[in-house]
């Protein structure tokens, strides 16, 4: 019997019952969903062994076209004001003081410890876009790791951030030689009720971080964040069903994403579920603060038009092509 293993979308949820047949989300290189048909050529290939080692270790390996498949960096953001005070009394949340919370110094070491990562793992240069969530803390560590070097004032080139934005006490960060960051709401944090989760005025960033491409958001303030209703967890999941959605349809191969711990928890939590346990709670567990953690997600819908770019049909000049195979095949 053929073994299928899938890390498929959890249907218990209503509103993401219709998505469950749409994706998965495989660890990088732990591509998922194939028949594996037994081979005598394989090493311990008896049934029995090839069952045990499904239960065992999650299921065998899987297969997907390239072109179906999108890399996806994902990070949460460096440590904020509201982090610390809400890590020594929970209400500290519901303060207006950490409205929009700014990294703190030590948020920004975490960025610089990250930046330095990426550029020598050689990840930097593979990224062709960066997705952020529209929330102070979140640009801050985007432009931080992401961005370009230090700005040099040109009459050219707009910064991506400006000296000392956000009370961040940073030099201003250059838009050259860095992949573009766009600016998402579908990647925002649990909305409502939390004033740190509450964004400032889209014109209010743009004073701060010039070169950032905020088009996508559609309101100047912020409407989305309600002060006496608080998103669910089924809404937060859904809503990360939907991003991932418009992650498929971008034309970029390689993209970032900085954005929350409650987003990525809620979101990911979906995934893995016919995974190995291990696998799943590697794919869902809770972020550190400036983790970086990279993922496959694979479209396995037949909605897609493009062609792969690096599929060759062959037969070129065409001739006799018969594979000895199928001769046997029409020959019995």
């Amino acid at each position: 019997m053929p073994i299928t293993i899938c890390a498929t979308i959890n249907t218990c949820s209503p509103s993401l019952s219709g998505l469950a047949s749409r994706f998965h989300l495989p660890l990088r290189y732990g591509y998922l969903s194939t028949a594996v048909s037994q081979s005598p050529f394989s090493p311990r290939c008896s049934s029995s062994s090839l069952e045990f080692a499904a239960m065992d270790n999650g299921g065998s390996p899987c297969l997907f076209p390239l072109y179906r498949c999108k890399t996806i960096h994902l990070v949460r953001h460096a440590q904020g004001m509201h982090n610390v005070e809400g890590d020594k009394n929970y209400k500290a949340y519901m303060s207006p003081e950490y409205f929009d919370a700014n990294l703190t110094q030590l948020g920004w070491q975490q960025v610089d410890n990250l930046r330095k990562h990426v550029h020598e793992s050689g990840l930097f240069k593979k990224i062709e876009l960066v997705v952020t969530s529209p929330l102070l803390r979140t640009i801050q560590t985007a432009v931080g790791v992401f961005g370009g070097g230090d700005y040099t004032d040109r009459m050219d080139i707009l910064p991506l951030m400006v000296a000392n934005a956000g009370n961040s006490d940073r030099a201003a960060i250059s838009s050259l030689n860095c992949p573009p960051i766009l600016a998402v709401e579908l990647c925002r944090e649990h909305l409502g009720v939390h004033p740190c989760d509450k964004r400032r005025s889209i014109s209010e960033y743009q004073c701060l971080f010039p070169a950032i491409d905020f088009s996508l958001i559609e309101s100047d303030e912020d409407a989305l964040w309600k002060a006496d209703v608080r998103e669910t967890k089924e809404e937060l999941a859904a809503r990360g069903m939907e991003f991932m959605i418009w992650l498929l349809s971008r034309k970029e191969k390689e993209i970032a994403v900085v954005t929350h711990s409650g987003f990525l928890y809620h979101t990911l939590a979906v995934f893995g579920n016919d995974c190995h346990p291990l696998v799943k709670q590697e794919i869902s567990k809770h972020f550190a603060n400036c983790e970086l953690r990279s993922l496959v997600i694979v479209d396995r819908s037949m909605n897609r038009l493009d062609f792969p770019e690096t599929n060759y049909p062959g037969n070129i000049p065409s001739g006799r092509d018969l594979p000895s195979d199928v001769a046997d095949e029409k020959n019995q």
